[in-house]
């Protein structure tokens, strides 16, 4: 039996899943992080698989989203999108900190994954944490500055006008670059790393993943099973069967083995 508990990390929503017998066990742990206008109930299914092999799964809540909302339209919300994803990485230690104090994970076992924008904050906390031992990028994107630039020439093509200035964009771009991994690749460490993208997807570009992931293979070349790309010739921006199921896998071969 799979226990869904809805509990709050300092004033953080998540949603915590683990097998009844396991619940007061030192368990391996994931952190999945949803998308952009998401919210956690929406990758209950990732966590009920997870938790059903032995993990015990926590789904957070991003700041404007879901219990957190604040009521913002989508155009209002993307004007946050670099302040949610950086809020997001930083809520991920307290979190972490917080299961750790109650002595319920096993510290040396902790995996990050996230669909579309959770894949992004997945990716830019490997540069800042390394308590996390593997990770699953759903949609995600590392390269933070070339992404950020992306998105304001696509809403120019909309035209859709943010109202923000020069010097505002140029403030976003010099923050974010501290999280972008793709310009701080040695980070990774060689710690085992899963990317699923489909090459139609509209919202987040395929071509820089990808081209990350052929960028960092060398760092990999002793150990190439911890690194994999699982591209979907079809997919848009939702994530297959396919790879739902190899987020899993996975985990159960990186993580549970991990020392």
């Amino acid at each position: 039996m799979i226990i869904v508990e809805n509990k709050q990390v300092d004033n953080i929503p998540l949603l915590h899943l683990v097998k009844k017998e396991n619940a007061n066990d030192q368990l391996p742990f994931v952190i999945f992080i949803h998308g952009f206008t998401s919210a956690k109930e929406h990758n209950l299914h990732y966590a009920y698989l997870l938790a059903e092999k032995g993990f015990r799964v926590v789904l957070p809540e991003a700041v404007y989203h879901g219990e957190r909302t604040e009521g913002l339209d989508e155009q209002a919300l993307m004007k946050h999108f670099w302040e949610i994803v950086i809020r997001t990485i930083h809520e991920l230690s307290v979190i972490k900190q917080q299961f750790e104090n109650e002595a319920i994970i096993d510290c040396n076992k902790i995996g990050l994954a996230g669909t579309s924008m959770g894949g992004i904050v997945t990716l830019g906390a490997l540069t800042q944490y390394d308590w996390i031992k593997t990770a699953v990028s759903l949609m995600g994107m590392p390269a933070y500055e070339k992404f950020a630039v992306w998105q304001l020439q696509e809403l120019e093509k909309l035209q859709i006008k943010m109202s923000i200035s020069n010097k505002e964009v140029e403030s976003i771009l010099e923050k974010i670059r501290e999280y972008d991994l793709s310009l701080q690749p040695e980070k990774l460490t060689k710690r085992p790393i899963l990317f699923w993208h489909g090459q139609k997807d509209p919202v987040v570009p395929f071509s820089y993943t990808y081209e990350f992931y052929q960028e960092i293979k060398p760092l990999y070349q002793s150990n190439p099973e911890r690194i994999k790309f699982i591209t979907d010739e079809n997919g848009g921006h939702k994530v297959s069967r396919k790879g739902i199921l190899n987020t899993i896998t996975w985990f159960e071969k990186h993580l549970s083995s991990s020392c």
